[in-house]
C-alpha cells in the first residue's frame, strides 16, 4: 500500500477540517494520524511521510525528534510542521505564526500598544505571543491554570484590550465550554479564538453580544496550511488561500431553518439537502423518534415543558455537527438556552410564509393560541435569531434562493 505523503499528527482528530482544507488548497491527499504519546517518536522516526502537520498535544514534544529547526520554530518554541528531506532527516517549522498573523490582520485587529491576554500556555499560545509582539502589542500576558497570571486573578487585567484563546476549551464536542467570562473586561476591543470547530465558540458568542471585533480559527487554519504546503515545496498561489477558506466555511456551516409551524421548513430542508448533497436533520422528527410518540401526543400526555426539554437535547446533538441542513421546530426560538447552540456551526435562516397558508392540523400551539397571535409573539424572536430571512415562494424556488444568497 502506498504511504500517505502528507497528513496531520495528533491525539484526537475527529474534529479536524484539515483534509478538506488541503484538498481545497492544492488537491492533495491528506491523512489523519491519531497517535498515543508513546507512538509519537516511532512514527516520526519511521519517516513514512514527506510532510506532516502537528497538533495538540504534540507541538512541543515533536521538537525533540527533529534533526533541524527553522529560526521561526526555535524562536516560538514549538513545531506544527515537519518536512522529511530526501536523506530522511526531519526539519521542524512553525506555520501557526503565519496563521495567527493572518487571523488578526484579516479581522482588522488593532493591537499596537494595547494589552493582550493569551489564554493557554501550550504550543499554539507561543505562536500567538510572537505574532502579537511583532504587531506591536504592549503587554502580552499568558493566562494559564497556574503561575503568576491565572484564571483566579483575572481582575489584575481588566485593562486588556485583546483576548486570544489558544486553549481547546470550547472545542468540539465540548461546545458548551468557555475559558472565561468577558464581563470583567470593560475596555475590551477584540476577541479571537483559535478553535475552528465550532465556528462560533461560546467565547465568540459572548464577544458578538458586545459587538466586539472577533474571529474564529478557520482563517488561521487555512493560512497555516497554505504556509505549510509552501514549506513542503508545494507552490500554491496566495489567492487560493482566501478562496479555500471561504469554500471550507461554506461547506462546513450548517443551514438551520426556523419559522412558524407549517412554513415549509421540512420541505425546503429536504430540497436543500438533496441539492447540496447534505444530510437533513429534522428536529421534530428526531424528537418523535426519541420519545416514541408524536408531538401532539407528547403535548397531551406530558405537556409543552417536557417537549421543550426534549427539543433542546435534540438540538444540542445536531448543532454539534457540521455541513448539514437542520429543520427546527417552530418554537425553538422561544427558549433562550437554544440560541447559542443554534449559532455554533449554523447559518440561521428565517423562513417566512403567508399566514393564510399555514396549516393548523397536528400543530398543538397553532390550534391553541391561534396562528396570528402566535406569529406576533414569535416574529421578534425569529428576526433576532436569524442571519438571513427568505420568503417561501415555493419549495424549489426558495431552496434556490437560499443557496444563491449563501453563495453555495
Amino acid at each position: 500500500m502506498e504511504r500517505a505523503r502528507y497528513g496531520l499528527v495528533g491525539q484526537t482528530l475527529g474534529h479536524s477540517f484539515s483534509p478538506q482544507l488541503h484538498r481545497e488548497l492544492s488537491g492533495m491527499d491528506y491523512a489523519l494520524f491519531e497517535l498515543r504519546p508513546e507512538q509519537l517518536e516511532g512514527f516520526l522516526r519511521a519517516g513514512a511521510f514527506d510532510g506532516v502537520n502537528v497538533t495538540i498535544p504534540y507541538k512541543k514534544a515533536a521538537m525533540a525528534y527533529c534533526d533541524r529547526l527553522t529560526g521561526q520554530a526555535r524562536r516560538i518554541g514549538s513545531v506544527n510542521t515537519i518536512l522529511r528531506r530526501p536523506d530522511g532527516t526531519l526539519v521542524g517549522h512553525n506555520t501557526d505564526y503565519d496563521g495567527v498573523l493572518y487571523l488578526l490582520r484579516s479581522a482588522g485587529a488593532q493591537v499596537e500598544g494595547k494589552k493582550a491576554l493569551v489564554l493557554g500556555s501550550g504550543g499554539a499560545s507561543l505562536a500567538v505571543r510572537a505574532a502579537l509582539s511583532d504587531l506591536g502589542a504592549g503587554a502580552v500576558v499568558t493566562i494559564s491554570r497556574s503561575g503568576a497570571d491565572h484564571y483566579g486573578n483575572l481582575e489584575r487585567h481588566r485593562d486588556a484590550a485583546v483576548i486570544v484563546n489558544a486553549t481547546p476549551v470550547g472545542m468540539y464536542p465540548d461546545n458548551e465550554g468557555c475559558p472565561l467570562s468577558l464581563d470583567g473586561f470593560p475596555v475590551l476591543e477584540g476577541v479571537f479564538d483559535l478553535i475552528y470547530n465550532p465556528g462560533r465558540t461560546q467565547l465568540l458568542l459572548q464577544a458578538g453580544r458586545r459587538g466586539l471585533i472577533r474571529a474564529g480559527g478557520l482563517g488561521m487554519l487555512a493560512a497555516q496550511a497554505w504556509a505549510a504546503e509552501r514549506f513542503w515545496g508545494i507552490e500554491v498561489p496566495e489567492r487560493q488561500l482566501e478562496l479555500a477558506a471561504r469554500r471550507l466555511e461554506g461547506r462546513s456551516r450548517n443551514i438551520l431553518l426556523i419559522g412558524m409551524p407549517g412554513c415549509g421548513k421540512s420541505a425546503v430542508g429536504q430540497q436543500l439537502a438533496r441539492r447540496l448533497g447534505r444530510p437533513l436533520a429534522d428536529l421534530d422528527h428526531l424528537a418523535e423518534q426519541q420519545a416514541g410518540r408524536t408531538i401532539p401526543q407528547i403535548f397531551q400526555q406530558q405537556g409543552e415543558e417536557a417537549f421543550r426539554r426534549l427539543e433542546h437535547q435534540v438540538l444540542l446533538q445536531q448543532a454539534r455537527r457540521s455541513g448539514i441542513v437542520i429543520a427546527a421546530g417552530g418554537g425553538v426560538v422561544t427558549r433562550p438556552e437554544n440560541l447559542d447552540p443554534m449559532r455554533w456551526n449554523s447559518t440561521v435562516v428565517f423562513l417566512r410564509r403567508d399566514l393564510a397558508q399555514l396549516p393548523r392540523d397536528g400543530r398543538p400551539l397553532s390550534q391553541r393560541e391561534g396562528v396570528e397571535r402566535l406569529y406576533r409573539q414569535r416574529l421578534p424572536l425569529y428576526q433576532a435569531a436569524a442571519d438571513l430571512t427568505v420568503d417561501n415562494t415555493g419549495v424549489e424556488a426558495t431552496a434556490e434562493e437560499i443557496i444563491r444568497r449563501l453563495g453555495l
